[in-house]
């Protein structure tokens, strides 16, 4: 290879990389020492070793890229295709037969499908094989001192995350996740970590990032303490034959009128369902056309998870792929 050619290639692989990660002294900058003083007021922390946590973090700029087209942004009938796919099907299938046990002793204990705890952790990490490559520092000192349009919420789980490392004895310098900061096998934020995350099996010690019994029943722990409702339905396909459909339609996930009062707007199901249950209007745009559904109180519990109802579409629709018949 010619050295002119191999100087070329070399440019590029470095700014490349440049572009991914720019390394800072973030940890002098104002706003980071404020964090790291109210760290040591607040919760005890030595300032020296916040200030080495904080000087081997880094600035990335493939976060800010990721954190600005969100998949959730795509029309539904693209994001579904990344998720309701016969190899993510087939895959969680085989997770709840080697899984059984788990999943029913889940679903026993907190009344969760054992198809939702498994398309949660299917849509998420691909039933653990996919569990980010990020440094979660990286995530959340990039979002919470350079993305001003979140920065309270992820300097809040940056201080959470400190907090989780400390109590689990982990190098905060070490741990992966995802572009966001989510982490393990369902995906937990550092506040969903240390409030509902649990020892399912007993062993002493909570681990979401290598114990698919704790990730199991973490799950399953988390829709129920978010208001899952037992033996209910989630969504219902919706007729739709009124003109004011904006009106019911709007930005909000949770189920805010009744089906009697739906049907006053043109809004109607071919489900069985008492006329004071409360629903969300859904559209979801087709390659050709659009489609309706009605998302009830279990429905919006899913977007807990991920506020975004092509998020909780796709798992929704992943679990029904899922089922098996127990004669298979």
């Amino acid at each position: 290879m010619k050295k002119n050619a191999f100087n070329r290639i070399y440019i590029l692989l470095f700014l490349i990389t440049l572009s991914q990660s720019v390394y800072a002294d973030i940890h002098n900058e104002p706003d980071v020492q404020n964090f790291i003083d109210q760290m040591v007021q607040n919760h005890g922390f030595n300032i020296n070793h916040l200030n080495t946590v904080f000087s081997k973090a880094k600035i990335s700029t493939s976060i800010l890229d990721a954190i600005s087209r969100p998949a959730e942004a795509m029309p539904w009938y693209k994001y579904r295709q990344i998720f309701i796919r016969k190899d993510r099907i087939a895959l969680g299938r085989k997770f709840i037969k080697e899984n059984k046990k788990l999943l029913d002793a889940a679903e026993e204990k907190f009344g969760v499908p054992q198809e939702i705890i498994a398309a949660i952790i299917g849509v998420e990490t691909r039933y653990g094989s996919n569990k980010g490559s990020y440094n979660v520092i990286d995530s959340l000192v990039t979002l919470g001192f350079r993305y001003p349009k979140r920065a309270s919420f992820f300097r809040s789980e940056l201080e959470q995350f400190l907090l989780l490392a400390r109590e689990q004895d982990i190098d905060p310098n070490l741990i992966k996740g995802s572009y966001a900061g989510a982490m393990g096998i369902p995906q937990f934020i550092s506040s969903s970590y240390r409030a509902y995350a649990i020892d399912f099996d007993n062993d002493g010690k909570i681990d979401i990032w290598d114990n698919t019994a704790d990730a199991i029943g973490s799950v399953a722990n988390y829709f129920k303490m978010h208001g899952w409702e037992q033996g209910k339905s989630i969504i219902l396909k919706a007729n739709v034959s009124g003109n004011n459909l904006e009106e019911v339609l709007g930005n909000s996930l949770e189920p805010d009128k009744t089906i009697s009062e739906l049907m006053d707007y043109g809004v109607s199901t071919n489900e069985l369902i008492a006329d004071n249950i409360h629903a969300r209007l859904f559209k979801y745009e087709l390659e050709n056309g659009e489609e309706y559904w009605l998302g009830l109180k279990n429905f919006y519990v899913i977007t807990r998870y991920n506020h975004s109802s092509l998020y909780a579409m796709a798992v929704f629709q992943l679990s029904q792929e899922m089922t098996i018949n127990p004669d298979e």
